[in-house]
Formats: C-alpha cells, sequence, structure tokens
C-alpha cells in the first residue's frame, strides 16, 4: 500500500496487532501484564513529574515529559528487573521507543485531549479569528519551512559531505519538520492558565490546526517529491495539487458541516437523558470523526478538534467535559510521559547534534515568532499579543517526532539529524510554555482594541445578607434545572456558574450578598423571571417558618444518645489541647462568647477574629445555641477561619444560655468552620453530641487541665499530641488495653456495698469512704473528705440513669481506687435528669496521675449501661457485682 500521502501515524499502524515488545514474540497475556505495569508506573511519574515542576513554578506538562524521558526505554527503562530481562520499557519493533499498545493508549489520549480542547473553544471567537488564525498558521508553516530547508543548504557540505538543493530529500524533511507545532502542549498551557477562549488561545489554536493541516500537506508534497525523483527523477505537480486540495478540501468541508449540525447533534445526545451515556457517545462521536480524517490523510487530532470545536457551542458541552474530566485526568498525561520516552539523551553527545542542533533550534524559534507574530501584528493584535502567539506556537512535540522517524524509515534522514530533531523538540519544549505562561499573567489586553463582549449586559441583583443570597442561589439553580436548563459550576471557590440550553446561555457569580448576571438582551426577561419566581417562593417560606415551631423538640433530638466511638475519632482529629479551657471567667452569654473568641485569636487557622463573632452572632441571633443537659454550641459557617477550629470551656457554676431545658449551661463548645471550603461541622457537632453523653458529661465536668479534658473527650492522653493537635495518624485514635483496664478490674470485693445505709449524699460518701479505711487503703479520709464535699458543692456528679460518681484525691494512694455502693432507696446527687442515683461509684486518685479519675470515669460510664444496672440494683453481694460489670451489656 502506498502511504505517501497518509499522515506518518498510519505507518506504524500495520504494527499494532503483530509487533513484539522485546527480543522475540510474547504471549498477549504477558503483552497485557506489561501494559498494565507501564501504565501504572506511567501514571505514578506523570503526578510525580507534574508535583515536582508545579513547585519550581513550571509547567506540569514538562515534569511529564522529563520524568517520561527519565522511565523511557532509553534510561531507566531499559535495565534489567527480576522477571523482565529486558526492563519495563523495552525498545518495540520498527524504531518504536515503546510498545504498540502504549502508543495506542497515547493516541487514544491526543484525540481525547484535542476533543477537550475544542470543547473549550469559544466558536464565535474562533470564526472571528479565523482568518487571523489562518494567516498565522499559513506564516508560521512557510517562514519554518523556508528556515529549515535554507539551513540545511547552507550547512550540507557540513552535514552531508556534500552540497545538496533546496528540493533534495534532507534538506526538505528539515524544512518539513520545523512547521510542526505541538497543539497538546500548547492547548495543555492554555486549558491550565484558562486562556483557550482568549483572543490569543483561540487563534492559537486555529492557527495550530491549519499549521497542522499544512504541514501534512507539505509532508504528502515532500514526500511525493523524493519518491517521484528517486523513481524517474522527474515530479508528477498535479497529482501533488490534487493530495493537498484533498486535504485542504476534506477540512474545510467537515468543519463547516460539523457547525452548521452542532445543535441537532447536541439534540440527539440530550434525548438520551443520562449526563454520562451523553459524555460516552460525544466521545464516541469524537473517536469515529478522528478515524475518518485518518483514513481520508489527515491527523486523527484534527478530527477530534473539529468534533469537539462543532459541540463547543451546544448546551451539553460543558457537561461532557465535566463527566470526561477523570477520563481526561486519566489519559492525557499517559500522552505527555510517553512523548517523552521518544527522547534518547544519548544523541545529544555528538558535537554536530549539539552544534547544529542550537542553530535550527535558534532557527525555529525565530521563524515560528516571525511567521506567526508578523500576521498577527498586522491583524487585530497589538505587540504583546502578537508575542503570546508566535510563542504559543513555539512547541515542538509528537508530530516532529513521528514526521523525522518517518524521515529515518525511508532512509532519507541519518541518525545524527534525527538527534537534532530531538534536541530542538525538547529545547523548545521546555522554552515555551514557561514564557508563554509569563506573557498571559501580564494583564494587558493583546488586542490593538480590545472589545467588550458586547452582546451581554450585566445584570445584577442585592439580598439583605449573605445567608439570603446563598439560599436564592441554591433555589434558582433548581429551577434553571428543571426548565431544562444544564447547569456548570465554574469555579467553586469564586461561585462562579454558568447556565445553557439552546442558544441560551448565561453567566453568574455570587459574592457576598450580591448575584451579577452576564446575559444576552434576549435572556434578561428569562432571569428576571425567574428570580421573581424564586424570591416570591422563598418568601411563603419564610411565613410559614414563622409559625409557631417545636424547636426545643429539634434541639433535644440533636443529643439522641449514640455509639461514642466513631464520634471520638472524629474529635480527636480536630481538637487541639491549646483549645481547652477547664475554667472560664464570664457569667453571662455574650461574655462566654467574647471570652472564646479571644481565646481563638492566637490560632492561626483564625483569620479574622471580629468577623468570625459576627458570624456566630448572626447564628445565635436566629436560633440559640443552648441545648440541653448544660451543654451549649455556638458555632458558625466563616471564610474568617481556614480550617475547622474549636473551642471548648467550662463554667462550673453555670450561665444562662437560652437552653432548650431550662438548664444553666456548664459546658461551651465553639466551633468555626470556613465557610467555602470543605470542612465538617454537621458530623464534628454531631461527634460531639454523642460523646457528652451523661459518663462523658461528667468526665469532661471533672477535668481541671485542659490535658484531662482533652482526654475525657477523645479517650487519649494528651501525652500523645503533637503540636497541640493530635496525629492524624489511625494508630493514634485508639487507646491502649493498659490503659483502658476490663471494669471489674476496677473492683475489689471489699470496696462493694450491695446495700447502702445513707440517705443524703453525704452519708453515703462517709459510708464509702469508711469502706476505704476498713480496708486498709486509707488511713486519714479527713483531706479527701473535703476535696469531694468542695467538688460536689462546686458541681453534682449525679449522672444520668440513677448513676452517681463522686471522686476526689489524695496522696495516700498509688493507683486509682474505686468503691461502688447500691442505694435501694436512692439518694439525691443533684443529677442532670433530676431523678435519685442508685449505683455510687466513689473514685479516689493519686496527686501525681491527674488523668486517672477521668479514665476510670469513662471506662465505667461505658460499662454501666441498661442491663449492667439492673444487674447490679438486683445483685445481692459483692461477687454478683462484679460478675454484672464482668458481663456487661451482653
Amino acid at each position: 500500500m502506498n502511504y505517501g500521502n497518509r499522515f506518518p501515524w498510519v505507518l506504524l499502524l500495520p504494527s499494532l496487532a503483530f509487533a513484539s515488545t522485546g527480543a522475540g514474540e510474547a504471549t498477549i497475556p504477558h503483552r497485557m501484564m506489561m501494559l498494565v505495569l507501564q501504565l501504572g508506573v506511567i501514571l505514578f511519574a506523570a503526578r510525580i513529574g507534574g508535583i515536582l515542576f508545579e513547585k519550581m513554578r513550571l509547567p506540569g506538562v514538562l515534569g511529564e515529559l522529563s520524568l517520561g524521558i527519565v522511565i523511557g526505554p532509553h534510561l531507566l527503562g531499559a535495565i534489567a528487573l527480576p522477571g523482565l530481562p529486558q526492563g519495563l520499557f523495552p525498545p518495540a519493533s520498527l524504531g518504536l521507543p515503546v510498545s504498540p499498545e502504549l502508543y495506542g493508549i497515547c493516541s487514544l489520549a491526543a484525540v481525547l485531549l484535542l476533543f477537550s480542547v475544542g470543547l473549550e473553544t469559544d466558536l464565535g471567537l474562533f470564526v472571528r479569528y479565523s482568518v487571523v488564525g489562518s494567516l498565522v498558521g499559513l506564516g508560521g508553516v512557510v517562514v519554518s519551512f523556508l528556515a529549515g530547508d535554507l539551513l540545511a543548504v547552507a550547512c550540507s557540505s557540513w552535514l552531508f559531505g556534500e552540497p545538496m538543493g533546496f528540493l533534495s530529500g534532507p534538506c526538505l524533511f528539515m524544512g518539513i519538520i520545523m512547521t510542526a507545532t505541538s497543539v497538546g502542549i500548547t492547548a495543555r498551557i492554555l486549558s491550565e492558565q484558562r486562556k483557550t477562549e482568549s483572543p490569543e488561545g483561540v487563534t492559537i489554536l486555529a492557527g495550530a490546526v491549519v499549521d497542522d493541516v499544512l504541514g501534512i500537506i507539505l509532508l504528502a508534497v515532500g514526500m511525493g517529491v523524493i519518491t517521484a525523483s528517486r523513481a524517474s527523477g522527474s515530479i508528477d505537480w498535479a497529482h501533488i495539487g490534487v493530495i493537498a486540495g484533498k486535504a485542504v478540501g476534506i477540512w474545510l468541508v467537515a468543519t463547516v458541516l460539523g457547525i452548521i449540525a452542532a445543535r441537532r447533534i447536541g439534540a440527539v445526545l440530550k434525548s438520551m437523558g443520562n449526563p454520562s451515556v451523553i459524555a460516552v457517545l460525544a466521545l464516541g462521536l469524537a473517536l469515529i470523526l478522528a478515524g475518518l480524517f485518518e483514513e481520508a490523510g489527515l491527523a486523527m487530532i484534527i478530527g477530534a478538534y473539529v468534533m469537539g470545536l462543532s459541540l463547543s457551542r451546544t448546551d451539553v458541552s460543558h457537561l461532557v467535559r465535566e463527566r470526561l474530566a477523570p477520563t481526561h485526568a486519566l489519559l492525557v498525561p499517559v500522552f505527555f510521559v510517553v512523548m517523552g520516552m521518544f527522547v534518547d539523551l544519548r544523541a545529544f553527545t555528538s558535537p554536530t547534534v549539539i552544534l547544529f542542533g542550537l542553530l535550527y533550534t535558534a532557527a525555529a524559534i525565530g521563524a515560528k515568532l516571525l511567521g506567526c507574530g508578523v500576521p498577527a501584528l498586522l491583524c487585530r493584535f497589538n505587540p504583546l499579543g502578537a508575542l503570546r502567539i508566535g510563542t504559543g506556537m513555539l512547541p515542538r512535540g509528537e508530530v516532529t517526532l513521528i514526521i523525522a522517524g518517518t524521515g529515518v524509515a525511508m532512509g532519507v534522514l541519518t541518525g545524527q539529524l534525527f538527534g537534532v530533531v530531538v534536541f530542538t523538540t525538547l529545547l523548545s519544549s521546555l522554552i515555551a510554555p514557561p514564557v508563554l505562561i509569563r506573557l498571559f499573567r501580564i494583564s494587558r489586553s493583546g488586542l490593538k482594541n480590545p472589545v467588550a463582549g458586547e452582546s451581554e449586559t450585566p445584570l445584577a441583583f442585592a439580598f439583605p445578607s449573605a445567608r439570603t443570597t446563598e439560599l436564592v442561589l441554591g433555589r434558582l439553580l433548581e429551577v434553571f434545572h428543571s426548565e431544562g436548563f444544564f447547569v456548570h459550576e465554574l469555579s467553586r471557590s469564586e461561585q462562579i456558574f454558568q447556565i445553557r440550553k439552546d442558544r441560551s446561555v448565561i453567566g453568574f457569580r455570587r459574592s457576598g450578598r450580591h448575584l451579577t448576571f452576564e446575559v444576552g438582551k434576549d435572556d434578561i426577561p428569562l432571569v428576571n423571571t425567574a428570580m421573581m419566581e424564586v424570591v416570591a417562593e422563598l418568601e411563603g417560606i419564610a411565613r410559614e417558618l414563622a409559625k409557631p415551631m417545636d424547636l426545643s423538640g429539634i434541639g433535644r433530638k440533636v443529643q439522641d444518645e449514640a455509639g461514642s466511638a466513631p464520634g471520638r475519632r472524629e474529635l480527636a482529629r480536630h481538637l487541639s489541647v491549646s483549645l481547652l479551657f477547664p475554667s472560664l471567667k464570664a457569667d453571662t452569654k455574650d461574655g462566654i462568647l467574647d471570652e472564646l473568641m479571644e481565646r481563638v485569636r492566637t490560632d492561626r487557622r483564625v483569620l479574622d477574629v471580629e468577623a468570625a463573632r459576627k458570624a456566630v452572632l448572626e447564628r445565635e441571633s436566629s436560633l440559640s445555641t443552648g441545648m440541653q443537659h448544660g451543654i451549649a454550641l455556638p458555632h458558625a459557617r466563616t471564610d474568617a477561619v481556614s480550617a475547622l477550629v474549636c473551642a471548648v470551656g467550662m463554667k462550673h457554676e453555670g450561665v444562662a444560655f437560652d437552653s432548650i431545658d431550662g438548664i444553666p449551661s456548664r459546658i461551651f463548645v465553639l466551633t468555626l468552620s470556613p465557610k467555602s471550603a470543605s470542612a465538617p461541622q454537621i458530623s464534628f457537632m454531631s461527634s460531639m453530641s454523642q460523646v457528652l453523653d451523661a459518663e462523658g458529661r461528667q468526665a469532661l465536668l471533672a477535668a481541671e487541665s485542659p490535658g484531662e479534658m482533652f482526654l475525657a473527650l477523645t479517650g487519649i492522653d494528651s501525652s500523645q499530641v503533637r503540636h497541640g493537635i493530635l496525629s492524624r495518624r489511625s494508630g493514634m485514635l485508639r487507646v491502649s488495653s493498659a490503659d483502658s483496664p476490663a471494669p471489674e478490674s476496677l473492683l475489689l470485693p471489699e470496696l462493694i456495698e450491695p446495700s447502702l445505709k445513707g440517705v443524703s449524699a453525704g452519708e453515703v460518701i462517709d459510708e464509702l469512704l469508711n469502706m476505704y479505711v476498713k480496708a486498709g487503703i486509707l488511713s486519714d479520709v479527713t483531706e479527701v473528705r473535703s476535696a469531694i464535699i468542695e467538688r460536689e458543692k462546686q458541681m453534682p456528679t449525679g449522672l444520668e440513669h440513677g448513676i452517681a460518681m463522686p471522686h476526689g484525691r489524695t496522696g495516700q494512694i498509688a493507683r486509682v481506687q474505686c468503691a461502688l455502693g447500691v442505694s435501694r432507696h436512692g439518694v439525691d446527687f443533684g443529677a442532670f435528669d433530676g431523678g435519685l442515683s442508685h449505683i455510687i461509684v466513689l473514685i479516689i486518685s493519686p496527686f501525681d496521675s491527674p488523668s486517672a479519675h477521668i479514665r476510670t470515669m469513662a471506662t465505667l460510664g461505658r460499662a454501666l449501661g441498661e442491663r449492667t444496672r439492673e444487674r447490679i440494683i438486683n445483685a445481692g453481694a459483692a461477687p454478683e457485682i462484679i460478675a454484672a460489670m464482668a458481663a456487661g451489656n451482653g
């Protein structure tokens, strides 16, 4: 078959089915095994390279190319590994540096990349700048071809040992190679910089497409000239003209037809209903058109770009981009890593390659800047815009290497000249992206006469507060979606949206309490009508909410008990020991809030204390956060913090906080989380409510230091905390068995009384203390009794469900001790639920272990479930009580 008029990639296709991955044949399973291993390594290499170069403020694509060079068959890829004697990336057949399978995936990635670029292109701007884009592409090709060919002619005696003419094979190929532009690299840079839809970006892409089409035509012409010269010494210019006309005609006709039929294609895709199906079928169309272009003698990537460009003005374009984003993130980095694998650094050891490579690279850069920049300067652009366009046309890549490979395969180019091409490809691809980024960072327009979007009109709405605006925005998006619009969130952080349906394209953004629309005049009534309906609906909802509601019932449900283990893990990730305060000084609600806000001022995550305080007070004004059982949970979402911040304070005397049950609040949990970033405020507060059950509240109120508070809330000793915040490693989130002894091991038979006689809290405490004396554990109870009674005066130790845990410290013991008694008639220990206590546990701990009693209270509190309490109350002797504790709730 004659491939003279085909794109060079076709020369490689026959090898796809039968080529070996190395020396000798390999089975299909082995080749598939190699493919999956290679892809896995490539994905990691692409990400690592991207991260490294981005940290150096260089484009991530260069990192992907560089890592491809490193892991490719010319360097690390050919090193023998166990089970892989030829390495992970052995050279393939036909001089291809990678396996045909991997090259096939790379080709698919190139199609996806150009399809995505086409989708991102503003068709109106493309048409507006199609003339200048064509002139840019034509100028770049003509000047580059002449520069490359004439430079080769001038250096032919040095390079080839004899003088050569303008139409000689090597000189023609060096000219054709210089014309190629890597639209993939430029498109990636434009996409990352969000300049695809700028006038310069559209012109660059249009010029690159023209550049590729003309380059393919030149390749066909050049190969025809070389073939004819070899065969008969004469050239059939008529046949070559037919080939060139066919290529241009197919490209133009396909583009025009695609644009005309785009809306019908979009309607057919929308009829499929499912967004994922729409995206997949759109990609299928791009693949089909890419294949047809390849069959017609044009590049696959041009067909993919034409399909993307055709669909760019349909209302499904953003949807397709969003749904294909994961596939794009998977395949496109593979493309650039594999392109890096084509580079053989050993070719750079030759002085001829280096010297001529520098000359050839300088000529290539100058030719593109001159050939593309001058037409742009003569049309709509100023010098800055022209320089951006010329720089955007500089990179060489996949097309350059493949054309050079074709020349080597035909015997026209030597290995040294191929090394020159590799040198130019690498250098131009390294120089262009950072320069292009710097040029686009200049805020000035690149146009001589900047044109605003004359078809769009700003339409602004202001609302009473940012919270109201947020509610309106959410409902407005729902309304547009129900009307058949495709809603796209272009920027989450900046809250920029776009809605599209048929010919309507409406962009809008939220800023504080304002919504601003950029809308065509024909769509202004649509936006006003939708806004009126949304506001009317929300006003109706506001009137409904003004009616009496059982807010206390809702608040009580927040503190419904649940398993506390997940809650403790959640708290441990976000609590800071430095933001735990066992003794607040304020005695009013506003005073408590002010004191907590002042305490968090030193936390680096708090960016603006006054703004955060205002947000908390706004939330408090709508509905008090005073819950029940002495807990208050003030909170707010605000961008005055960069991450979730929590401060916990206690006031043992209690402060009126407008709580649900009317009981003064003693525990205050202030939670601040960012509004525009992901932060688990709701789940964190839910976890805090789970942990602060009856036992948890008692354990926390017994704490006398920040470390003890941290232990009571998380079950983790504060000595495990680094830099004030717990490590996120899962191994740090569990208390060891040594720290959490079995509940029954805390009780001695001689410290258990199944039938207490005391009728008051003081009498029961004395009765239990006497048990310590009789057991020889304490010799004098005066000091410890005073501490226990004082603690009871400050804060009663009665829990819910008939449990009380009075406690105190003494220097007479070395480890924590517990005495348990059962009161059949019940004793008033000031329980939160107002009930009498029937199970009283008196905990004595040493002075040098301040957190021991908290750990013990937490252990016993978890053990004293409903069934265990019932067994203890019905027990008649100490062994039965110990057995009940051992059996737990099972």
